[in-house]
């Protein structure tokens, strides 16, 4: 059963050329069965989102901003969000934007065991970030490769892709939480740890490296070795990571000093 989400989108906050690649990303969480984006559609910088409203069937709510200076959109989505909590209608929410003013809604709707999905670009504050159980960079949206390759195994592609680095903090939590769910002999099922970074740092995604998945961002990173087993009934193959020898783990250390 399809998860029901309502897609709510802050207009002012939000460019309109990202608008495909964000719903083929929501799609992924669960069935949009609301999509509503909020502005002053009287003003010509929303006039680029009008096309693409029909192309993907979202609703556009309009809302004056009455005051100078004070966001009339950001307390028209939030109001919305709270009624479409109250009508049971939906099981998650998808918040887009890039405003900080979202992070207790986010919150309140957790709260009210709703999942949180946001989505905004990398200039997003990091309270709004945490509070939601994941969080997706616009940014990583558009033109992805399936894989990028490395001038260093800890570093993905250059910056002109808009890929991140990935930075020995990065590598010390990847190997943290590998630790935290492997099993005597250190392997840790890839799926626990996606999971577990996942909760641990919502806006963690191996896309923002330059990788489409997790496992090809581990094989990159030199302090890690990958092994594949066949499942039980033998008609696919579990992905296992673990540290490589205590050098590796030494290693790391090392370069936090």
């Amino acid at each position: 059963m399809d998860i029901k989400l309502a897609v709510l989108i802050d207009g002012d906050n939000i460019p309109s050329a990202y608008v495909k690649e964000m719903m083929e990303e929501i799609a992924k969480y669960g069935n949009p069965t609301i999509k509503r984006i909020y502005g002053d559609w009287t003003k010509p910088h929303l006039s680029k989102w009008k096309n693409m409203l029909l192309e993907n069937a979202i609703t556009p709510i309009q809302q004056y901003g009455y005051t100078t200076g004070k966001n009339a959109t950001d307390s028209a989505m939030i109001i919305d969000a709270m009624d479409i909590l109250y009508s049971e209608k939906v099981d998650g929410f998808c918040l887009v934007s890039s405003d900080s003013d979202f992070t207790r809604l986010a919150t309140r709707l957790r709260e009210a065991g709703m999942a949180v999905y946001g989505i905004g670009e990398k200039k997003t504050p990091s309270p709004f970030i945490v509070a939601c159980d994941k969080f997706i960079y616009i940014e990583i949206l558009k033109n992805i490769k399936e894989e990028s390759p490395l001038e260093d195994k800890t570093k993905s592609t250059t910056s002109k892709n808009n890929y991140d680095t990935i930075t020995a903090k990065e590598i010390k939590q990847i190997a943290a939480t590998i630790d935290d769910v492997a099993d005597d002999d250190g392997w840790a099922f890839l799926g626990d740890v996606g999971s577990l970074l996942q909760k641990k740092q919502p806006n963690f995604d191996s896309r923002n490296y330059g990788f489409q998945k997790l496992t090809p961002l581990i094989n990159a990173i030199s302090d890690f070795e990958v092994e594949r087993r066949e499942d039980s009934r033998g008609r696919s193959k579990l992905i296992y990571v673990r540290l490589k020898e205590e050098q590796s783990k030494r290693k790391i250390k090392d370069r936090l000093k």
